[in-house]
């Protein structure tokens, strides 16, 4: 089980002229110490080509980077024109797209994230189903040398249905279950051999961000399909951008946290849960001692 980043980090708390590559770093040393795994170079590098960005944020790590690409299907429709000009739009963006993974397979990129929001506005439009499933056939075809993964953030792309949603050779999904609950519901029909990154972590600031949700999350989905722990991974659920630098920080401290108490040891896992997690029933009979919430971070302590 692994914690990764569905979008973009706040801009570090750095000097106004700090350079790109510091803020990236600042970014990446964040999610290391998190325990997140892919890294992102967190939306900062703004319009760089994807080789250049993801060359220049792995030359900052060990670990493994991942790029994010903007979908085929969600550039097509942010152009306007007529259902011709939309389409033709589409496909040309989903082959320049291919080139571009290519390009980042040759290199060693392992992973590409392929984000579609607009898949939310498909439905049981047979058009709109059959434009989203050429455009990622013609996205992936002939990709085989990096993971391909395919998120969907934002709100519930259940309508449009698996055959749509996975029609091209994606390894995993990741999905918005804050914004986009019936999101479960593709979830449930993944097939086993597909990863599922469970966008489970609520973006927003003051919210309650222990593990129980998470975990809860991580081992249903693991559940689904023969899946199993090693093909799921946790993520927020949309970006953090809005939040101060601490606050995000705070987030992916949680991701990592609870990816950590998944894998370890049974008594560790329960003894992080609020009581009432565990017993529905000690809780609804007020017999368990509900621990105080934790003081904010006073100026200049780690979150």
């Amino acid at each position: 089980m692994f914690a990764t980043l569905l979008g973009p980090l706040p801009r570090p708390p750095l000097a106004a002229d700090a350079r790109v590559d510091d803020l990236v770093t600042a970014a990446v040393r964040a999610q290391e110490a998190a325990g997140l795994e892919p890294l992102t170079d967190g939306g900062l590098r703004g319009d760089e080509p994807p080789l250049t960005a993801w060359l220049a944020t792995a030359g900052l790590t060990d670990r493994a980077v991942k790029q994010v690409l903007a979908g085929p299907y969600t550039g097509g429709r942010a152009g306007g024109g007529d259902a011709a000009a939309r389409t033709a739009r589409t496909l040309d963006l989903a082959s320049r797209g291919n080139a571009v993974i290519k390009e980042l397979a040759t290199a060693g990129c392992p992973l590409v994230e392929v984000h579609e929001a607009a898949a939310v506005a498909i439905g049981t439009d047979e058009a709109e189903r059959a434009l989203f499933r050429e455009a990622q056939l013609r996205l992936l075809d002939g990709v085989d040398r990096t993971h391909a993964s395919l998120a969907i953030v934002g709100g519930s792309a259940h309508e449009a249905g698996i055959d749509t949603i996975l029609a091209a050779p994606y390894a995993s999904l990741a999905v918005d279950l804050i914004a986009g609950p019936d999101n479960w519901k593709l979830v449930a029909v993944t097939p086993g051999e597909c990863g599922v990154v469970c966008g489970a972590l609520q973006p927003g600031p003051g919210t309650n961000d222990g593990p129980e949700l998470l975990l809860w999350a991580a081992s249903y989905a693991a559940s689904t399909q023969g899946r199993g722990p090693g093909r799921v991974g946790l993520a927020r659920a949309s970006s953090l951008a809005a939040l101060d630098w601490p606050a995000a920080v705070a987030k992916l401290e949680a991701l990592g946290r609870a990816v950590r108490l998944a894998v370890g040891p049974v008594d560790e896992r329960l003894a992080a849960f609020d009581p009432r997690a565990v017993s529905s029933r000690a809780a609804a009979l007020g017999t368990v001692d509900v621990p105080p919430p934790a003081p904010p971070p006073r100026d200049g302590e780690p979150t």
